[in-house]
């Protein structure tokens, strides 16, 4: 018998699309398809509404935004954003609550604030090229921030178990780097030579709340970090050793099934 003819390439993706909302389950979106606005938490300092591109597009940024970098912060953490990292890592941003907090007051004096977050022009592409660099644990929550690289993060966006967590600096931050954490700080080098921690050992340090927050399995690196601008205007959020990432509009899993789609 003649085999029947294969389903036009319209169909089959339509048949594709189909199966991965069933195999990935209700709670996922696809990068591809339209998106319910994000919720908004209840401390938020503008009830504006957030398009995904204003989130990643630098024009829309700017237009939506304009000088206020602690609110944009904000919303890319509250949406679950993604950071593309190393070409294809996608990094979920994560605030701690304290600062997450301390952002929100400084969104609510709007963008002229002098404690507003920094970016940096595109010619400081690395944290030794900002003014009064130095090797420290140092930071001030306009210029510098602590953060942490943190893997095997339970149910991260982005599908890859990284997130990237920032917290207070000088502040009472229950999240903030340990004592521990702040004595040994030598970001400057290479990950291989650098002390990272188990949940365990953060929870001993101080950080009693980490298994809760990221999974019994996470572990982490902590790196001093900043934002710059590069040639196109868009944002890198990048650690003292120059590993950075930018803003993404598609999750890894989402981004390789978009492909297969010819999306």
């Amino acid at each position: 018998p003649t085999p029947p003819s294969p389903p036009p390439p319209t169909m089959l993706r339509i048949i594709l699309v189909i199966v991965a909302l069933v195999c990935l389950g209700p709670s996922t979106t696809l990068a591809f398809l339209p998106a319910a606005d994000p919720p908004r938490s209840a401390n938020m300092s503008r009830s504006s509404t957030i398009s995904a591109e204003a989130l990643v597009d630098p024009t829309q940024r700017d237009a939506h935004y304009g000088g206020n970098v602690a609110q944009y912060l904000i919303d890319l953490h509250d949406t679950k954003s993604t950071f593309n990292f190393c070409g294809g890592m996608m990094f979920q941003l994560v605030l701690s609550d304290a600062l997450r907090e301390y952002l929100g007051k400084v969104a609510a004096n709007g963008g002229d604030s002098t404690e507003q977050p920094t970016i940096a022009p595109s010619s400081q592409g690395l944290m030794s090229a900002l003014p009064n660099y130095e090797q420290s644990a140092a930071a001030d929550n306009i210029q510098t921030f602590h953060g942490r690289e943190v893997r095997k993060v339970k149910d991260a966006a982005g599908g890859m178990g990284f997130a990237l967590h920032l917290s207070l600096a000088n502040g009472n931050d229950l999240e903030g780097w340990t004592k521990q954490e702040i004595a040994g700080y030598d970001g400057w080098k290479h990950d291989v030579s650098r002390q990272w921690r188990t949940g365990d050992m953060l929870q001993e340090e101080g950080f009693t709340s980490f298994k809760d927050k990221f999974g019994p399995d996470a572990f982490t690196l902590h790196h001093k970090c900043y934002l710059h601008y590069d040639g196109f205007n868009k944002m890198w959020l990048s650690a003292e050793d120059g590993c950075e990432g930018t803003p993404s509009g598609d999750g890894g899993m989402m981004a390789k099934l978009k492909g297969v789609l010819g999306l």
